[in-house]
């Protein structure tokens, strides 16, 4: 449980969001002086160390910071956050190229921790956030993530990375199951056990419901699965089915069916009943994904030749193709924000490389490069990352890139990993 504290000259997180992109036009990273944690006893530095630790990893993950060593004139007038003796020295912070400073207090009280956070504008002094975390002893990751999420929204005004999931295939106990994965691959665990082969994974909005795809001889056959009651629902149709995705808001997913003959793509409830066909075409419609807003579906399609992506709106029911450049495009994942598209791109090479294109067809960008095969790109809930499977290293893994293509590093997780779903789960 946590408790907010906030004093009365706290900002709120749009307008500290604003600060940073004023005062620094043009950066790429927050520059944060993090103190490591002060404790009250000395029993107490286990946790401390060990919460720094995830604190820090954290932020570097993400990529939005630069984390300055704290200088060492910071504090003046005491040890401690009690009673106004603690003062920080705040042009010791900008003489460090520090915009934001952020230091706490860990306390062990039986089997709680309790943590108080603060976070100053290092350049004026102002307090911006002030608050008391608390939680078991055995959650330290928890509660140290919590004010990792908490600074990403002060400072950016938007959701973050922390307490999110990534589902994806492995091979990691011999077969192919999907597993579920906190966002920097800690906790991976099998969520299937189907004994064969299950692919596909996708995860609701909500987190709650994933839809999968398994195969018995030769068959593939589409599973919903409530990741809290456990109870799967088979959809009961004829003929080939692929790629389930959600659709954003809504109880519904969209996946190909072939039971009327040609390969066509359906919105199907969470109780496996098919609600509505939603292509018509000649050719194959496959690999949906939609806007944030639930209203667009782009997909891929075969009516021309070669797979091309395009959008559906669903309302209307009008079509348009959003990809000229390349002859092999599949794989769309349409970006949180609602205005990117990633996708993939077999180029003449031989190499499969990772794109993003805006919703309107402008603005083509190559994220991936002479690294052989990079394949299913699945953006992070704050739509800050993506995280797809490359075997550049000799074998299939999941890696993480920011939205531009920075920072393309793996997630080292065990056995090989591929076709990756990164959900806002918490």
């Amino acid at each position: 449980m946590s408790i907010f504290l906030f004093a009365p000259s706290v900002l709120l997180a749009e307008q500290v969001g604003q600060y940073i992109r004023i005062s620094k036009i043009g950066a790429q990273k927050i520059p944060l002086v993090l103190k490591p944690l002060d404790i009250e006893k000395r029993g107490d530095a286990g946790y401390a160390v060990d919460i720094d630790s995830i604190i820090r990893g954290g932020l570097d993950f993400t990529g939005l910071f630069t984390l300055i060593k704290p200088p060492l004139n910071i504090i003046a007038g005491g040890n401690l956050y009690q009673a106004g003796a603690r003062q920080v020295n705040f042009a010791a912070l900008t003489s460090v190229g520090a915009e934001v400073y952020a230091g706490g207090v860990l306390e062990k009280k039986g089997g709680t921790l309790e943590m108080n956070m603060e976070v100053y504008d290092a350049l004026t002094g102002r307090l911006l956030l002030k608050k008391l975390y608390q939680g078991d002893k055995k959650d330290a990751r928890s509660l140290a993530h919590r004010f990792c999420g908490d600074l990403v929204r002060l400072l950016t005004g938007k959701p973050s990375i922390f307490g999110s999931k990534i589902a994806y295939v492995s091979s990691r106990g011999g077969k192919k199951e999907i597993y579920l994965a906190d966002f920097d691959g800690y906790g991976a665990r099998p969520v299937t056990s189907t004994g064969g082969l299950a692919l596909t994974p996708a995860l609701s909005s909500d987190g709650r419901y994933l839809a999968y795809l398994t195969y018995t001889r030769g068959r593939s056959n589409l599973h919903i699965k409530d990741l809290i009651s456990q109870k799967i629902v088979p959809v009961s149709r004829k003929g080939t089915k692929i790629d389930p995705a959600w659709r954003g808001g809504s109880q519904e997913l969209a996946t190909t069916f072939s039971f009327e003959g040609d390969q066509e793509l359906y919105l199907v409830g969470r109780n496996g009943a098919v609600s509505r066909r939603l292509t018509r075409s000649v050719g194959i419609d496959v690999s949906p994904t939609f806007s944030p807003d639930g209203r667009q579906m782009a997909f891929v399609s075969s009516r021309h030749g070669n797979p091309q992506i395009f959008i559906q709106d669903l309302n209307s029911g009008s079509e348009r193709r959003l990809t000229f450049s390349g002859k092999y495009n599949t794989q769309p994942s349409w970006s949180p924000e609602g205005n990117k598209i990633a996708f993939t791109t077999m180029q003449n090479n031989g190499e499969i490389n990772i794109f993003t294109i805006n919703a309107d067809g402008t603005g083509l960008k190559q994220l991936t490069y002479g690294s052989r095969h990079n394949e299913a790109p699945s953006w992070s809930p704050d739509g800050s990352m993506m995280v797809f499977s490359s075997d550049r290293n000799g074998r299939k893994e999941l890696f993480v890139m920011n939205a531009d293509g920075r920072n393309q590093r793996s997630l080292k997780l065990s056995g090989e990993q591929t076709q990756p779903c990164w959900s806002s789960f918490k």
